[in-house]
């Protein structure tokens, strides 16, 4: 009863403070103190590696150039540009430079949103990477903050030759490239969100632009991305919210938009060796090129701006609920899934991986600092635990 009122209530700064004071804890653990332990193995298991890495001085930015120029001073954004800022203001009607703009507004907006829910003023570390084949890009991570375990929003924004793999994979999905070098372009924001709250849900999205152009100068360009829920306890208030609002940002392009990228999103995040879903789905969809760029470029745009609104109410409603040690095993038994998905089939992680001079760090951000895997556990019939496998198989 003790535990329960603190963790309702004021745990998390009396949590921190035992942990500080005692470091490890020995014995049989109470709750508080396996909330402990958990957290010191959070830190240890934390290890982003950061090669140029600042913080934001009140989340402004300034560069060195003329006031006038579009870029010298983005305090909308986490960091400068990839892109010289030459070049984004003499092509800002390119499609490319148009998406790495809204890519790099979208990080920023969501990041502050992220900090906005923290208790104790914690804040993403900025790390701006570059390329030596082309490009660079913007991990933001959050490790062990009161209300998000592990938040990570990177943007990329890469270009170069495409290797082999990654040609191959494009050819298996019907892209017809031509033999000899294929010169790409791609920008992206991806986004994993692991909560410390097992009643928080985990949503993850990512919004894409892919160009290629062949020997001949032909260029081949598509969109694409989506957004999904992965709940560790199932919610139906937290489900309808969050299918709503992006039914609603579907239904604004097409109406056939949202069921058949829904459906799309539940056999992509699918776990085959498992038989089961990854989450409670979303809409994912790729390979988009109609009817034009400047209309995907604007449906896009209204998904990845859907996200706050989509999970920030949700966080908001559950980060003070009560959990047991309980409730975190199966989170973290949950995370295990995740992390399989994401190692072994995620196209995206396939791609990062295959790409020469790919930053493995950004690549690797989407998994939690924590997981767990237990030998054939099946949850007791009759369970939350159990109502939330059912449902996922």
């Amino acid at each position: 009863m003790f535990c329960q009122l603190l963790r309702k209530n004021c745990n998390r700064l009396l949590v921190r403070k035992l942990h500080s004071r005692n470091g490890s804890n020995s014995g049989r653990p109470t709750w508080s103190c396996s909330v402990i332990r958990l957290l010191g193995g959070s830190i240890c298991a934390g290890g982003i590696g950061l090669i140029a890495y600042y913080k934001l001085d009140n989340n402004n930015v300034h560069m060195a150039g003329s006031s006038l120029n579009k870029f010298s001073y983005v305090s909308q954004y986490m960091a400068e540009p990839i892109t010289d800022r030459s070049i984004l203001n003499t092509h800002r009607n390119e499609m490319k430079y148009r998406m790495e703009e809204l890519v790099m507004k979208i990080q920023h907006d969501f990041c502050r949103a992220l900090e906005a829910e923290e208790s104790f003023g914690k804040q993403f570390v900025v790390d701006r990477w570059e390329r030596k084949e082309g490009g660079g890009g913007i991990t933001c991570v959050l490790q062990d903050g009161d209300i998000f375990e592990k938040a990570g929003v990177n943007i990329s924004v890469v270009h170069g030759n495409l290797p082999k793999g990654a040609v191959q994979q494009m050819r298996s999905r019907g892209k017809q490239l031509a033999e000899g070098e294929l010169p790409f372009f791609a920008i992206g924001v991806s986004s994993v969100i692991h909560p410390r709250n097992p009643m928080v849900p985990t949503i993850h999205f990512n919004y894409r632009y892919f160009e290629v152009t062949d020997s001949k100068g032909q260029k081949q360009w598509w969109f694409g991305g989506g957004t999904d829920l992965t709940p560790y306890y199932l919610n139906e208030t937290d489900a309808k919210h969050f299918h709503k609002t992006l039914k609603e940002v579907c239904d604004l392009y097409d109406p056939s938009y949202y069921p058949k990228y829904k459906e799309w999103c539940d056999k992509y995040f699918f776990i085959p060796h498992r038989n089961e879903s990854r989450g409670v789905g979303g809409i994912f969809f790729d390979d988009l090129d109609a009817p034009n760029a400047d209309k995907v470029f604007d449906f896009v745009s209204s998904c990845a701006h859907s996200v706050i609104p989509s999970y920030l109410p949700l966080v908001r409603r559950h980060k003070n609920d009560a959990y047991g040690d309980q409730q975190r095993q199966w989170q973290l038994l949950r995370r295990g899934r995740y992390v399989e998905f994401n190692l072994i089939y995620d196209r995206g992680t396939k791609f990062g991986l295959h790409t020469p001079g790919a930053r493995f760090e950004s690549i690797l951000m989407s998994l939690p600092l924590t997981a767990r895997w237990e030998y054939m556990n099946i949850p007791e019939e009759g369970t939350e635990e159990a109502a939330l496998t059912k449902v996922l198989q």
